[in-house]
């Protein structure tokens, strides 16, 4: 008697897989359209610093004289040295320092503490105080001029950096304390009750445990303030009466000369050294200030 043994039928789990598809079949009309308008938002975003830096390195007579928009003919950093010398940049600089420095100071720590109390801490009433907070975000700056110009006058304010940092940390302070609120929310209550029981205090429990954690939310609060206050020019040109307070934007108006004649090339080499530091410390500090805004913003 004869056995046929049959032949023994491939499973289909042990088939083979089929074939990756390639790269260019993974790549979706919607993700290469998305990447287009990346690469053309970040040109229209770099085009104009790049068009700063040239101008601010090109001879006055061929600026005003040939296309301003042209590639130049040749270059020069002669405006850099006039911007200084005759626009007193450097003290614009430095004054610009004294008030950025000072504001945001007092916008973290104010910031911080007074969310402090109003989210973590807690009292009857709270909620009415934050609320108070929230309005004066809606408040225009113009409205405090002549009231602060009078008082100013009154006490011997005018023309000194605190007449400067006061309003502008004022004005930033409600903003600070919503954002600072709403990442307190995300620290577990736990926390705080087991920092009480080993006994610590308040302020102990606001430097061990809050401060550290909120680090992102700072440089958040910090980045975003510091680009308006370094670029505020309402205040300054209401209270600052003197050349030696005046800040970068009251500052560039020395290169306006006779007759409204206007020292564009020193201007723009002007711009481009105010603008080049905060730009930086901006890339650097981005990853950090886009977590804190998420985390100030969403709660999960």
């Amino acid at each position: 008697m004869t056995t046929t043994i049959a032949p023994a039928r491939t499973s289909s789990v042990d088939a083979p897989p089929p074939p990756a598809p390639s790269a260019q079949h993974r790549r979706s009309p919607a993700r290469i359209v998305s990447r287009v308008l990346v690469v053309l938002i970040a040109m229209v975003q770099v085009y104009p610093l790049l068009w700063l830096f040239v101008t601010s390195v090109r001879p006055e007579r061929d600026f005003a004289s040939g296309n301003p928009f042209g590639i130049p003919g040749s270059i020069t950093w002669d405006n850099y040295a006039r911007a200084f010398d005759q626009g007193h940049l450097g003290q614009n600089i430095l004054n610009s320092l004294i008030v950025t420095a000072g504001a945001i100071a007092l916008i973290v720590v104010l910031g911080m503490m007074g969310a402090y109390a109003l989210q973590v801490l807690g009292f009857r009433g709270s909620r009415a105080v934050r609320a108070l907070f929230l309005l004066g975000i809606v408040v225009p700056v113009q409205i405090a001029l002549v009231p602060l110009f009078i008082d100013y006058s009154r006490v011997g304010l005018l023309d000194t950096y605190p007449s400067m940092i006061i309003p502008l940390a004022a004005f930033a302070l409600p903003m600070s304390i919503y954002l600072f609120s709403s990442f307190f929310e995300y620290i577990p209550r736990e926390t705080y009750e087991a920092a009480s029981m080993d006994g610590a205090g308040p302020y102990r429990i606001f430097a061990r445990i809050t401060l550290p954690l909120s680090l992102n939310t700072v440089v958040t609060v910090v980045m975003v303030n510091a680009i308006f206050i370094w670029n505020d020019f309402i205040f300054a040109n209401t209270f600052v009466l003197s050349e030696g307070r005046k800040t970068i934007p009251l500052g560039l108006q020395n290169y306006i000369g006779a007759m409204g004649k206007v020292d564009w090339t020193a201007t723009f080499a002007a711009v481009c050294v105010t603008v080049t530091p905060l730009l930086l410390v901006f890339l650097v500090l981005n990853r950090a200030m886009i977590y804190g805004l998420e985390s100030g913003a969403n709660k999960g």
